[in-house]
């Protein structure tokens, strides 16, 4: 569409063109990625060639990446009691996930409960309870994301890894948001199951990738059938979508836009303020990724504001885009113990590599526009 601002990168990053042409020349072709001919074989050097670039991403041995139909699929697969280290079958007793989780992960997978581990008021895992809860357990599994996907804020992984592991745990990361961003290296991080998703890092949707570390297996497959991604996950392989993930994941293995992107937050959260010094930046306190700004105003209401900048020609969004476009209560900010009020009318503004200083500029004019009429509509219902 034309004269259209896109702020929501952390929803769905844009198409790369090296991800389309990737698609496209997979769509182009014939053979399905398990047959034997020549044809089939192609298929295969395909999804292969993206398996590599994917495991380079994060710093992992190809072998050990399962291509998926995407984060949500892959974080099911991996929160499994049936884990294996070695061969040897050691099942997780219990699951705790972090209270900011994304939905995929805060419904247990295919564990029968989930044990919720508060956050501090800067959404940061409080580590303190995540000691308290690893002491109670026997072979604890441990989810918690590398980024938030509504307020930015990064969680210390290492530091909890390392408390992880100190209580015989495993640790599954959802490092859905991070490629492109920040690091997201297995080793540095110290994650034992890590997810990340084509489409967030500007490959298409339809395809994502659950990523071991050394010798972990997963014992049951989620997706039964004819024996693909090495038995955990039966199913004719989306070539094309793993084609495209590939080719996106290349790039950004080679990314430096953060510190770019940073200066644009930068200036737009300097301008928010300017503009409407009531304003709230969730999360402004924690280290955060250096392209999303969750922010709210006493008084206005996100989905009216989401409404006003889309009709502006700006497309921003009240936070998780993960429930079929309803505008809801943030349970990320519930977590983090923010007014309820105050949290239903928070507003994500997510940037990405191909950002503009005249893009944010457009953003902060449209603001100075809606922000009065946003906050006194509110009152004005309130009153």
């Amino acid at each position: 569409m034309a004269d259209r601002t896109y702020f929501d990168w952390n929803a769905t990053a844009p198409l790369r063109e090296q991800a389309r042409v990737a698609v496209s020349d997979a769509l182009s072709r014939t053979g399905n990625a398990s047959s034997v001919h020549a044809e089939g074989r192609a298929a295969r050097r395909l999804v292969e060639e993206a398996r590599v670039h994917v495991a380079n991403l994060v710093g992992a041995e190809a072998k050990n990446v399962t291509f998926t139909s995407g984060a949500t699929e892959a974080n099911t697969l991996a929160l499994t009691p049936g884990l294996e280290i070695g061969g040897r079958k050691e099942p997780r007793e219990r699951l705790f996930v972090s209270a900011i989780e994304h939905p995929s992960v805060l419904c247990g997978g295919r564990f029968a409960q989930v044990e919720l581990l508060p956050v501090t008021c800067d959404g940061v895992l409080d580590l303190g309870a995540l000691k308290l809860a690893i002491g109670k357990a026997k072979r604890p599994l441990v989810s918690v994301m590398l980024a938030n996907n509504e307020t930015g804020v990064i969680q210390p992984i290492p530091e909890i890894a390392e408390i992880v592991h100190a209580g015989d745990g495993l640790l599954h990361v959802d490092a859905v948001q991070a490629p492109g961003r920040i690091g997201c290296n297995m080793a540095i991080l110290c994650a034992d199951l890590l997810t990340i998703s084509s489409h967030k890092l500007g490959g298409p949707q339809g395809a994502g990738a659950l990523i071991r570390c050394g010798d972990i297996q997963i014992s049951e497959p989620l997706i039964k059938g004819g024996g693909q991604e090495r038995g955990l996950r039966g199913g004719t392989e989306n070539v094309a979508g793993i084609a495209g993930f590939g080719a996106a994941a290349a790039v950004v293995a080679k990314s430096t836009d953060a510190p770019r992107m940073a200066a644009l937050r930068d200036r737009l959260e300097n301008g928010i303020t300017l503009l409407t010094p009531q304003a709230v930046i969730f999360g402004a306190n924690a280290p955060r990724l250096p392209n999303t700004t969750f922010f709210s105003v006493p008084g206005m209401r996100a989905e009216t504001a989401i409404i006003a900048f889309d009709l502006n020609g700006i497309a921003v969004s009240s936070g998780a885009a993960c429930s079929s476009g309803k505008v809801q209560e943030s349970h990320v900010l519930a977590a983090m113990g923010v007014d309820g009020a105050l949290g239903r009318g928070a507003v994500r503004v997510s940037i990405g590599y191909s950002t503009t200083e005249a893009e944010i500029d457009r953003f902060l004019e449209t603001w100075n526009t809606l922000a009065g009429s946003l906050v006194k509509e509110k009152r004005g219902i309130a009153a």
